[in-house]
């Protein structure tokens, strides 16, 4: 079964053979584009939407297993429903999103997901939910939201110009890092007032802005999708890609490496707070989406004066400092100064790297890449937070994320074998797409 050879053009010269990415040094001017105006607000609601359904899957678990010596087995297991569709349907979703139209496959993606939390707020405010229920509700959300993300990802150099993909990436990052900030806060109070199940009614809406964009989008001539071939072809042919192109494959080293030790700050936040109380997490996780924002702001016009490489190892080196530090201090004050300075790092080699892994392969793979990427990192988050929980356990919270920040510091070095740019891949697909 022959998927097709990788023209040797790709083989470790995809910075070379490519268009470097212009920037116009202004966060804003993606904004200026109707089209990617109206998908980020869209995009926004719909963050915001699921961190409201997070916390309602959480609240609603603890009220459904209290009292009961499995309640932390159940709780946790709420987690794990929404993180194992990463590592189950992740390849699978990249290789679809390249195969199909991308536009008809995303509004796909958004109906499942609006159609599982509507039927979960409606079971859950008649009184019908279960344990069992919530999980199995919670995974099929995953499911849904897991096979939308490569697609999602892919499509974003369709909906800004060029010049001004650079800062899109950076505010597409600052869109999520405010729904963190934000949807939790208004999650707790939904919750509060009106139930778990209300909160899940709500995400559902917030599917809703994505699903009237793309209904209404009238996309760009593109690559249309090679018809006849199979999924498990596709995905190998992506694997191929990567195998060759030294830039794919520093993307998704530095990523793995960066992932590992920063999941430490975020496993460990609530117990880094727990003294504070609610509030105190809130405030906490209120500073990291504030630095991030401010971060995405200031980030177009540092990338004019150092290389995204260079962008990448310094600020790699501040989240480390700023994850030690927060390890260190008790006041609440000074917890959240250190966060809001490691939001600002966060975004800036987040943003780099999704910039990165973006342009580093051409719109024929561009969404199998991109799922490889997001399998490292929401698998190294996932994986390391784990990780980090069962060594706080036995060396304490503050050894812990001193143990991740000097982690940090060591994979400084790849920066020299792995390096990071930002430039369009312009490498023809295969000659043969057989099965």
């Amino acid at each position: 079964m022959d998927a097709g050879r990788i023209p040797m053009a790709s083989t470790g010269r995809a910075l070379d053979e490519a268009k470097s990415v212009r920037s116009t040094g202004n966060a804003w001017a993606p904004f200026t584009e109707p089209l990617f105006r109206t998908l980020w607000i869209a995009a926004v609601v719909s963050y915001t939407g699921t961190w409201m359904q997070n916390v309602g899957a959480g609240w609603l678990m603890t009220s459904l297993t209290m009292n009961q010596p499995r309640a932390p087995l159940m709780v946790g297991l709420v987690q794990a429903a929404q993180s194992l569709p990463v590592f189950l349907v992740v390849l699978p979703a990249g290789a679809l999103a390249d195969m199909v139209d991308r536009r008809r496959y995303l509004i796909l993606t958004q109906t499942w997901m609006t159609l599982a939390a509507l039927a979960l707020g409606a079971l859950t405010l008649a009184g019908w939910v279960t344990p069992w229920v919530l999980l199995a509700f919670t995974f099929l959300l995953g499911f849904g939201s897991v096979m939308n993300d490569p697609c999602w990802q892919a499509i974003t150099p369709e909906v800004v110009s060029q010049e001004r993909f650079a800062s899109a990436v950076a505010l597409n990052s600052a869109g999520f890092n405010v729904a963190r900030a934000v949807g939790p806060a208004l999650g707790g109070l939904v919750v509060a007032a009106a139930g778990s199940g209300t909160a899940f009614i709500l995400n559902a809406l917030s599917f809703l802005g994505v699903i009237w964009f793309l209904l209404r989008w009238k996309r760009r001539p593109h690559l249309e999708p090679v018809p006849g071939q199979r999924v498990w072809a596709a995905i190998r042919v992506g694997f191929e890609y990567v195998s060759h192109s030294d830039a794919a494959r520093s993307v998704l080293v530095r990523t793995g490496l960066f992932s590992l030790f920063a999941s430490a700050i975020w496993a460990l936040l609530p117990l880094l707070t727990k003294q504070h109380g609610s509030v105190g997490y809130g405030l906490a996780l209120a500073a990291l989406g504030c630095g991030a924002v401010v971060g995405a702001v200031v980030l177009p016009t540092v990338r004019r004066s150092v290389s995204i490489n260079t962008l990448v190892g310094v600020a790699s080196f501040v989240f480390a400092v700023t994850t030690f530090a927060a390890g260190q201090v008790q006041r609440l004050e000074a917890i959240c100064a250190a966060l809001f300075v490691g939001g600002m790092a966060w975004i800036s080699i987040l943003a780099s790297l999704n910039l990165s892994a973006q342009t580093s392969a051409p719109a024929w793979v561009r969404a199998r890449s991109l799922s490889l990427y997001l399998l490292i990192l929401q698998g190294g988050m996932a994986g390391g937070g784990a990780l980090w929980g069962a060594l706080a356990g036995k060396i304490g919270i503050g050894n812990a994320l001193g143990v991740a920040a000097i982690g940090l510091v060591a994979g400084l070095p790849t920066a020299r074998s792995f390096r990071l740019g930002a430039a369009w891949a312009e490498v023809p697909p295969p000659m043969t797409q057989t099965d």
